[in-house]
């Protein structure tokens, strides 16, 4: 005999259900203060509590932060076309490296500048004068424009062709790493012209600032958890529109939405060109605090640890890949610190638990459990 369903049942899993939805977007929405408190704390905790008190931040602390900040904008932009689109780039060190490499071009001209002394490795190199084509990065707003130029070229030119041929899945993500390693190969010869092996260094200033001034570093620590804010803020009203769910419907079924008409390689290339330029953004604040950049930066093992941040946080979230980009590499430099050699093993135990026990990341976990509960009314 059929029994009626109770309603006190049906009550409680409907508040279950609505207190989970209330709970995500509250987060959701919630990460943006915590970071703009976050940035605004890194002045107020150096500045004006003592370097006795607990919670005083030091220069490398801040400069540790700025860097995890830089990283949770790479793991945002693979998001966007991992989570969005479908497309699992192993190749997203490129775009973070013409950005750290660019900005570096910058930072260069403004060190010649100031000493007339050419870089060491143009004087090995046996280079009279500082190179013509770089003096157009002299200025920082040009080097912006520069950077988003080139990278969309070099974005839209790879996706275009890829996307109209309709590579898709392992092949595509075969093909990016591929090239990232070649890019890292190519960098590595000294008559490439930017600095070979040991890269580039000996940035002095940015913007007229002083890069050794404390403001200058913290300054740069706050604007990368700001450019964050709005790239997270941005992308998260993309996602939310009808673009954004014609990149889900891409994503999980390509072939019916060109069956209905959809040019679907446009809405692919639109959010590829888009995630590349975010990536070149976070690579132009990261090299002016590491102080360094070099073939490493386009590292096939950078980008398969952009793909696990996103992975353990949860792709198609943004905020998983953000919180997952953050924990990581924060227990990477404290782990690395205290065990080296161990970090590695302890980076692929968690990827493994998350993989096996939460197959769509922490965060992402949680949504699909919320769902589920909603489902079951």
């Amino acid at each position: 005999m059929n029994t009626l369903p109770d309603p006190r049942t049906n009550r409680r899993f409907t508040l279950s259900a609505f207190a989970a939805k209330w709970m995500r977007q509250t987060v959701e929405i919630g990460i943006v203060p915590v970071l703009v408190l976050v940035a605004l704390y890194l002045p107020f905790s150096y500045f004006l509590i003592p370097e006795s008190n607990a919670l005083h931040l030091s220069l490398f602390g801040i400069n540790l932060i700025g860097q995890i900040m830089c990283f949770a904008l790479l793991a945002l932009a693979l998001d966007l076309v991992w989570g969005y689109a479908g497309i699992l780039s192993l190749g997203h060190g490129i775009f973070f490296g013409i950005g750290g490499y660019l900005i570096a071009i910058y930072m260069l001209n403004g060190a010649y500048a100031e000493t007339h002394v050419l870089p060491d490795f143009m004087q090995y190199m046996g280079a009279s004068d500082f190179p013509a084509l770089w003096k157009i990065l002299s200025r920082l707003d040009v080097t912006i424009v520069v950077t988003v130029i080139v990278t969309t070229v070099v974005a839209g030119a790879f996706g275009f062709v890829t996307f109209r041929s309709r590579i898709n899945g392992v092949y595509l993500s075969i093909i990016t790493q591929a090239l990232t390693y070649a890019l890292m190969l190519l960098l590595f010869i000294n008559d490439v012209g930017l600095g070979g092996n040991n890269g580039m260094t000996g940035f002095t200033s940015i913007a007229g600032h002083n890069l050794a001034d404390v403001p200058t570093q913290i300054g740069l620590a706050v604007g990368s958890c700001l450019l964050l804010v709005a790239a997270y803020v941005g992308v998260r009203f993309l996602a939310r529109s009808s673009f954004g769910r014609a990149l889900i419907a891409v994503r999980d079924d390509e072939a019916r939405m060109r069956f209905l008409g959809y040019r679907t390689h446009t809405l692919k290339l639109f959010a590829w060109c888009l995630s590349a330029v975010l990536a070149a953004f976070a690579g132009m604040l990261y090299v002016p605090q590491v102080g360094i950049v070099n073939p490493t930066i386009v590292s096939p093992e950078l980008s398969v640890e952009i793909a696990v941040w996103v992975a353990i946080g949860g792709r198609g979230t943004l905020i998983g890949a953000i919180v997952g980009a953050i924990v990581v590499n924060g227990l990477k430099f404290w782990l690395t610190a205290q065990l080296p050699t161990v970090w590695p093993f302890i980076l692929a135990g968690v990827t493994l638990v998350i993989v096996v026990y939460f197959s769509n990341g922490v965060w992402g976990s949680l949504k699909a459990t919320g769902s589920k509960r909603k489902g079951a009314r």
